[in-house]
Order: structure tokens, then C-alpha cells, then sequence
């Protein structure tokens, strides 16, 4: 049976239903994972937890990897439909040997796939390009027998309640103020915890499209995608609410909506999350990828923290955590990470630092961010082109009076203003990030920097 080797990406596998990936596929690549597992562990029967999201073809396809890896002769914890933070959260946390989310991440709904997990010494082992997938790829072509040894299946409950207590050890939420939230999971897995934490936290909670359906009837569920966020802003500003929530289709991203309807940059959620963890943890090590660094790095070092600074991608975050044992990291993607979820993504505690800062500030979310904003960036623009190593090359030569930075594409740094250029990890596609300490200066280079490679692409 082929494969078809595109789905087998960076961080996960993904492709579309049913023609790149369909019951009989999975159950194949999930005999695969089971046998890495096995080599990996050396164990013989590792104890792996499986999980789903909404997707229309979830269940069908988590049918099929279940039955694979029993078959197989695994100890399969049956944790049902589950957010990605909250699968993460469930692996660490018990201490499973490892795990398998069936999920296709924030794609659209034709999209379905995997993303699996090992616990490791530091923290969990997100499997992806550098830690495996290359050799899943290689075993899925292969005829797999069986261990001979009996598998089997339990059930997993109540992991959502649990998560809820171990997140409020964060910040104790029974001090924090009655707000008013709306929150936006776009008929996704955010519905999920989110649900769960303000059954337990004090909150005027106004919900939309909370319902769980894999049509994403609403609109798609990327956040990323600012035009998916426009009812969430309008009713944040109708119900003069303190903040908007809104999460991607697994739920491992997280953006805010302030109280006059602005989008609010990660990077501002992540200056506010380090400073918090910095006042009670004083000189821990916080993370932030290459895109946008020079906010973070000014406020960490205010607050006498250490920073690191990382390649984009969740799968290299928390690689990266796992070997230098910070607390906590922040994507410009709206991915968080903490070590207290085995250096994965987890969002519940990034919830309650910002209700908790909401609560004890007594401000207005604009207001905070502006307090805690250090420099100031432009949304990241996307360019489809042919000729990314040829661009790549060409700004290299052309800003080669600037500091150059060899993490992930192309960095180059001056005293007021710095810029990144990457190939995505996901998509055929170049992005732009600029940022600086002067909002015009910075405006001018983004429309230098759109300009120049706008006339070399292809």
C-alpha cells in the first residue's frame, strides 16, 4: 500500500481525507509509530494514550489506529476527544510511555492526521523531522508483524478536571475579579477547557460557536488568519466585555481580543505571561522564537530573567526546553509553552496570568499591553514564490551591513530595527516579519523590505 511520503511533514502528519490519508493509511502509519515507540522506549508493550479532535473523520480514523496498535499488542489508554494541550497534559501527567492525537491542527475540515508524543527524561518528545519521522515514514512502507504479545484497551476519565486544578496552581484564581470573557473556539477542541476552567473560575462567560462540529459551520478555525477573528472583536466591544479568547482547531493556539476589539500580538500575551512567572520565579529562563525578539528581550532582561532565543516551529520549542530546562516559552503563532505540561503547549495557565493581571492591575487589557510593550512589530506577511533560496540570498547581499542571525532563514539586525525572512515549515510559502523601537521607521522598512522582494520573486 503506498503512502504518500508529503503528509510525513515537519512536526506531525497531515494530510487530506480521504485520498492522502484514509482508515486503512493510518492504521498502517499507526503500526509504524507503535514499532518506533518500541525502539525508542525498548519496551515491548509501551502504555500509549490516543486521542481525537472534532474532525467529521476522527472517529472513523481513531478507530482504525486503536484497533492497529492493539493489534499490535500496545496498552492503549482510551482518553477520547481531547484538545492537543490537554492530550499533552494527559501523557506527562500520568505518565504514559507515549502518545497519538488524530487531529490536523488549525487545516480545514477535509484535513486529518496525527501528532505523537514520547515522555522523555526533561519533558516530552514531540516526534517531527529532527526526533524520528523520518524513520515512521521508512517503517510505514514496511510489512509489520505483530508482537504476539495481548494488547488492550482502558479508559481514560476525568482529565479535563484535573488539568483545570493542576493549572490554577499557577496563580490561586479564587482572588481574581468576576470578568466578563467571550470566547470564540470556532466549534473546535478550545470549547473543551475552556468550558472546564470557568466551571471552576468566576466569570461572566458569553460563548460562541462553542458546539463541537468538524464542518467549522462558522468559519475556519485559525486565529492566525485575522478575518476568522471579526465576530469575536464585534462582540467583545457590543457586550463591553474585559477580553475575547479565541483558539485554533486542536486548541494548541491561543489569541486575545482587547476590550476595544483590537487583536492583541502574542508577543505582548508572552511579555505579560514572563513577567508574571518572573516576579515569582525570579531569574528563570524564558523562550521566544526568532521572529519577533526585541520586546521580549528588553522586558525579560527589566525583570532579571534569562531568555533563549529559538527556530519557529512547536516541535523545536520544545526540543529546545527539554535541554535547557526553562519555565516557559512563547510562539509569535499564539503557541505557549510550559514546563510544568512536559514543555508543551498548554493555555489554561495563560488564561488565568492574564485574568490574574486583569484582576490585580485593575486596567483595561489595552492598557496593560501597552505598559509591558517595548518595540513594535508588523503583522507577518505571506509571499508564494518559486525561488525562496534565491531571495533568501538576495537579502542576505543586500542588508549585509546589518547583524546577521543563522536561526531559521534569514535574521539581520540594526540598532533600531531588525527583520526575519523563513520558508514556512507547513506551507510552500516565505514570511516577513519586521519589528523596531520606532513604529515609522519600522512601517518604512516593511514596505522597503515588501517591495524588494516582491522584485526578485518568481
Amino acid at each position: 500500500m503506498a503512502i504518500d511520503p508529503s503528509i510525513f511533514k515537519s512536526y506531525d502528519i497531515r494530510g487530506i481525507y480521504p485520498t492522502q490519508i484514509d482508515e486503512e493509511k493510518i492504521s498502517q502509519i499507526a503500526k509504524a509509530i507503535f514499532v518506533f515507540f518500541q525502539n525508542k522506549l525498548d519496551k515491548d508493550q509501551p502504555t500509549i494514550l490516543l486521542a481525537y479532535d472534532m474532525r467529521l473523520s476522527g472517529p472513523s480514523l481513531f478507530k482504525s489506529v486503536k484497533e492497529a496498535l492493539v493489534e499490535m499488542g500496545a496498552s492503549v489508554v482510551d482518553a477520547g476527544q481531547l484538545s492537543t494541550p490537554s492530550f499533552y497534559f494527559a501523557v506527562f501527567h500520568y505518565k504514559y510511555d507515549a502518545g497519538i492525537q488524530v487531529t490536523a491542527s488549525h487545516n480545514p475540515k477535509e484535513w486529518n492526521g496525527m501528532k505523537f508524543v514520547m515522555n522523555g527524561p526533561t519533558g516530552l518528545i514531540k516526534i517531527g523531522k529532527p526526533t524520528g519521522m523520518e524513520e515512521v515514514q521508512k517503517l510505514s512502507t514496511q510489512e509489520l508483524k505483530p508482537t504476539g504479545l495481548k494488547g488492550a484497551t482502558t479508559e481514560k476519565t476525568g482529565i479535563l478536571e484535573e488539568e483545570v486544578i493542576e493549572a490554577q496552581k499557577t496563580f490561586n484564581s479564587s482572588l481574581f475579579k468576576k470578568l466578563k470573557i467571550v470566547a470564540d473556539p470556532a466549534n473546535a477542541m478550545g470549547a473543551q477547557y475552556i468550558q472546564a476552567l470557568f466551571n471552576k473560575v468566576p466569570a461572566y462567560l458569553i460563548k460562541i460557536n462553542f458546539e463541537l462540529d468538524g464542518n467549522f459551520p462558522a468559519h475556519e478555525p485559525n486565529p492566525l488568519k485575522f478575518e476568522t477573528l471579526v465576530d469575536l472583536q464585534k462582540k467583545v466591544v457590543e457586550e463591553k466585555a474585559d477580553l475575547g479568547i479565541a483558539t485554533d482547531g486542536d486548541a494548541d493556539r491561543l489569541f486575545f481580543i482587547d476590550e476595544k476589539g483590537e487583536i492583541v500580538p502574542s508577543t505582548s500575551i508572552t511579555a505579560i505571561v514572563a513577567r508574571e512567572l518572573l516576579k515569582k520565579y525570579p531569574g528563570e529562563l524564558i523562550y521566544f522564537d526568532i521572529r519577533d525578539i526585541l520586546g521580549p528581550l528588553k522586558l525579560i532582561e527589566e525583570y532579571g530573567g534569562k531568555s533563549e532565543i529559538v527556530r519557529v516551529g512547536h516541535a523545536y520549542i520544545t526540543e529546545a526546553m527539554n535541554k535547557t530546562g526553562g519555565i516557559f516559552a512563547g510562539e509569535s503563532s499564539g503557541h505557549m509553552f510550559f514546563r510544568t505540561n512536559g514543555n508543551a503547549e498548554w493555555n489554561l495557565p495563560v488564561i488565568l496570568i492574564i485574568l490574574k493581571v486583569l484582576s490585580d492591575e485593575n486596567k483595561p487589557l489595552s492598557e496593560i499591553i501597552e505598559e509591558v510593550r517595548r518595540s513594535f512589530e508588523v503583522p507577518e506577511l505571506n509571499f508564494e514564490v518559486s525561488n525562496a533560496k534565491e531571495i533568501l540570498a538576495a537579502l542576505k547581499e543586500k542588508y549585509k551591513d546589518g547583524k546577521f542571525w543563522d536561526i531559521d532563514g534569514v535574521s539581520i539586525s540594526y540598532d533600531g530595527w531588525r527583520f526575519n525572512v523563513r520558508t514556512s515549515n507547513t506551507e510552500p510559502l516565505l514570511r516577513l516579519n519586521v519589528e523596531g523601537y520606532n513604529k515609522d521607521e519600522v512601517l518604512q522598512k516593511y514596505s522597503e523590505l515588501k517591495s524588494f522582494i516582491e522584485s526578485v520573486a518568481k
